[in-house]
């Protein structure tokens, strides 16, 4: 077997050095702002920094407790009713938070919630006074529910499923109630998982960006994401920008450790097992609370979703398809989003490659650092938020140039970077599948390159190069973290446009772009997902 001069091994070290140069790049715009500035960049830890710290951590510990707390008991009560009319339904739509752009999620959220949404009217005569909107800690909190209850409920009903029969025969054989049942064997599971999955919403929040800029309403509502943004977009005080960046590297990697310590997976998962077969019985009062408890929490993730669709249908929308700015922002979104795509299936197929054949060649003792690179280089990305990332190049290339004309390139390199975890988890298990089945033979026949990628594994990998093409165009489409700091007039993607028409108070444009981009990135997910299943079931 040819493994010293394989060809899969220098696209692997070709992919590392791509991602090294991406955030090598960023920190070095950071060191050589914070040389050039150094006493800013000290004077910059103030009062307000440290409150801004301490915002952020306080947000995200409260959008922890208030997702992953409910996300127990909804996830117990769907595994208790393993089957009923709905439930792939509402597991269908717990996941379609996963495919929605922050941005559209925070229209829907205002439109349902706002000062002038559909639940206003109600809301004042609750509190006996004129309701005063969401923006805030409280629209954050909301938001941030929406997007990381669903996720919850499907990570601890998957640990649930995991119980063996053999328990619930034995319990039923007892006669056990639903109190014992819970006490005895689901919580312990339940326990066993509940400090990777808080960790990793409590990541999710503390690097959230969208929903912080569009919800947070004032700098008594920043976060440190935001306030990089701020500090190079409206303030330009790069001393600033270099700290804040600073502490939020620092805080993302501690999470990050402690995930990785945990055994959390930080990219989630989108499908579900199978529900076992069951022996317990819940009783007519316990399905009654517990079906309560399931229409509360799919009222509560459809209702924005279903604003949304609503306040879309009501803006003009034939308008908006007229408009040269919408179609020039649609054509930039749908470009940027494929190219993006691209590189990051390739980047993540030339580490899955790497990984195999170090692997083969190793057989036995401990990895290399090239092979323990390419199994982990991709998750190296979490340390770092796209944010941050753009913030350091930002910083770098401010010197030597217009900062604003590289936009394209940077949207499509950190996207694509930004999108290999899920890439890579959608092609590795295939590939590593079909290297198993064809190692051996391609060596034989002396098969290699580009040669054995077109006629033997192509076959294998379509399906998950599809799946993951989809899932990283999605991602790059509702992606506004990079494109907020280097977007400008010449240079708009829809969520960008999308985000600007709220800044001007066009809420109805903005519900019509929220739509669309919407629409387009849940049919992306979706596809997805389905292609996904189908390569599952053929591996």
């Amino acid at each position: 077997m040819q493994t010293r001069s394989d060809p899969r091994i220098t696209a692997g070290v070709i992919g590392l050095a791509a991602i090294a140069i991406l955030i090598g790049g960023a920190f070095a715009g950071l060191l050589v702002e914070g040389a050039r500035d150094f006493s800013g960049a000290w004077a910059a830890f103030d009062p307000y920094l440290f409150r801004v710290v301490r915002f952020t951590l306080w947000q995200a510990a409260l959008s922890t407790l208030l997702s992953v707390g409910p996300a127990l008991f909804v996830a117990r009560a769907l595994s208790r009713h393993p089957r009923f009319f709905g439930r792939a339904f509402i597991l269908q739509l717990f996941a379609v938070p996963l495919a929605l752009p922050a941005i559209v999620a925070a229209l829907g959220i205002l439109a349902l919630y706002g000062r002038a949404g559909y639940f206003s009217g109600f809301l004042s005569a609750v509190g006996g006074q004129g309701w005063p909107g969401i923006y805030g800690l409280s629209g954050i909190l909301v938001a941030h529910v929406f997007f990381n209850l669903p996720l919850a409920t499907r990570l601890f009903l998957e640990t649930l499923q995991t119980i063996q029969a053999d328990q619930w025969r034995l319990a039923s054989q007892l006669g056990m109630g639903a109190a014992p049942a819970f006490r005895l064997i689901e919580w312990p599971t339940l326990r066993a998982a509940l400090p990777g999955v808080a960790g990793l919403v409590f990541m999710l929040c503390i690097t959230s960006f969208t929903i912080v800029l569009t919800l947070g309403g004032g700098p008594g509502a920043t976060t440190l994401e935001v306030g990089i943004y701020q500090a190079l977009r409206f303030d330009f005080d790069p001393a600033r920008a270099v700290a804040l960046t600073l502490l939020q590297i620092a805080l993302t990697f501690v999470v990050v450790l402690a995930l990785t310590r945990l055994g959390a997976s930080t990219t989630g998962d989108a499908n579900l097992p199978v529900a076992p077969r069951r022996y317990v019985s819940a009783g007519r009062t316990e399905t009654a609370l517990n079906g309560a408890l399931v229409v509360l929490a799919l009222l509560f993730v459809a209702g924005p979703m279903a604003a949304t669709v609503m306040s879309g249908v009501g803006a003009d929308l034939g308008r908006l398809a007229g408009e040269a700015a919408v179609r020039q922002a649609t054509l930039t979104s749908a470009v940027l989003a494929f190219l993006s795509a691209l590189l990051s299936v390739a980047l993540s197929l030339s580490l899955t490659m790497a990984r195999r054949v170090l692997a083969l060649k190793r057989s036995s003792g401990p990895r290399t650092l090239l092979e323990h690179a390419t199994d982990t280089g991709a998750g190296f990305v979490l340390v770092v938020p796209p944010v941050v990332i753009g913030a350091g190049w930002f910083l770098l290339l401010r010197h030597v140039g217009d900062v604003f004309a590289i936009a394209p390139v940077m949207v499509v390199t950190v996207n694509a970077v930004m999108a290999m975890p899920f890439a890579i988890r959608a092609i590795r298990p295939a590939y590593d599948a079909a290297s198993e089945r064809h190692e051996r033979l391609c060596a034989l026949l002396g098969i290699a390159g580009w040669a054995r990628l077109r006629l033997v594994d192509w076959p294998t990998l379509r399906r998950p190069l599809a799946t993951a093409f989809a899932f990283a165009m999605a991602l790059s489409l509702g992606d506004l973290g990079v494109i907020a700091l280097f977007g400008s007039d010449s240079v708009q993607t829809l969520p960008y446009l999308l985000l600007a028409r709220m800044g001007s108070y066009r809420t109805e444009d903005a519900a019509g772009l929220a739509l669309l981009l919407g629409l387009v990135c849940l049919a992306l997910v979706l596809a997805a997902d389905r292609l996904g299943k189908e390569t599952a079931r053929n591996v």
